[in-house]
């Protein structure tokens, strides 16, 4: 059986993989239906419930040609029908690729060690990797360059602000973590870490998730008290200066970590970062999927070229995040 690739982390990509699937994604919105996954078909398992993932996945599926099969709460519950590796490898006699939004992350890696076709990460509880390249496209979109850019994060350290600033690291974009204490990066990460809110001044971007993530609700009270000086509100958005941006994976609890001025304001980008989760995530589905498709060179240039040297090699003539 031939080694295949999986996207299970925005960490193990190359810089130029990521600028690679930035420009792809940039081009899947002017090329809707291009058919790169004419005759495959890909199993969706959901242990979460899902708004954006589920629809555009399904969506981005269908429009390059593929077919979506959308698994039952009862088979989308992972290890307990039957084992993960049992799963993995029915699954894989049957479709071309697994796409999971799973509780755990350790659930997707042992999935992915199983599986003999590739499985993407559409969410787990270390990280959301699709989510990031959505973001890092929609700076782009704004901003035309990165250079001197720069993004805060504001809230709780979770899976969404993790893969985040692996993101901005390989997109060349300043990256801060506003977090209090306790709830900040973990061990061994070691993004610039202010646990006071004037840490936003001067940045271009700020974005926020909720306080309290799936299977954490039974916290939401205690982290209420935590965070409320962390909401992001007009007088927080004054702080980083005119022009700041805001950003929010969705859904957003109105009221808690943001306020409705700042989410509806002009500066806020949260409906653009849930439209281009869908050319991303048919980007990562061509690049996983179809063997023999390249990056155009302009597209590749109009981004890269500002991120760094750029290995121009046919992404048919290697592996990406192996």
């Amino acid at each position: 059986m031939h080694k295949h690739a999986d996207m299970l982390s925005i960490g193990q990509l190359s810089q130029s993989e990521f600028a690679d699937l930035l420009s792809m994604a940039a081009a899947q919105r002017l090329d809707r239906c291009d058919y790169a996954l004419a005759g495959k078909n890909l199993a969706l398992i959901f242990e979460k419930p899902s708004l954006r993932t589920r629809v555009t996945f399904e969506v981005a599926i269908r429009q390059l040609g593929g077919w979506p099969i959308l698994l039952g709460p009862i088979e989308s519950r992972l290890g307990e029908r039957e084992s993960i590796p049992d799963l993995a490898r029915n699954l894989s006699l049957w479709v071309d690729g697994i796409v999971a939004r799973v509780f755990k992350h350790v659930d997707l890696e042992e999935m992915a060690s199983f599986a003999t076709v590739p499985v993407i990460n559409a969410l787990s509880d270390w990280e959301h990797p699709c989510q990031a390249l959505a973001d890092v496209l929609t700076l782009w979109d704004v901003w035309q360059h990165f250079e001197g850019k720069s993004v805060a994060y504001v809230g709780d350290w979770n899976n969404v602000s993790r893969s985040l600033w692996k993101a901005c690291e390989l997109a060349g974009i300043g990256f801060r973590a506003i977090c209090p204490s306790g709830f900040g990066p973990s061990a061994g990460e070691n993004p610039a870490w202010f646990t006071e809110t004037d840490a936003v001044e001067g940045v271009d971007a700020i974005y926020t998730d909720v306080w309290a993530s799936m299977g954490q609700e039974d916290e939401l009270e205690e982290r209420v008290e935590v965070f409320r000086p962390y909401q992001v509100n007009e007088r927080l958005m004054a702080k980083a200066g005119t022009d700041c941006l805001f950003m929010h994976c969705l859904p957003a609890h109105r009221g808690l970590e943001v306020t409705d001025a700042v989410i509806d304001s002009k500066w806020s980008v949260v409906f653009q970062q849930a439209a281009n989760r869908l050319p991303s995530e048919k980007a990562i589905l061509v690049s996983l999927l179809e063997s023999d498709h390249e990056a155009s060179e302009e597209s590749r240039a109009r981004i890269l070229g500002r991120l760094g040297h750029v290995d121009h090699h046919s992404m048919a003539q290697r592996k990406l995040w192996m």
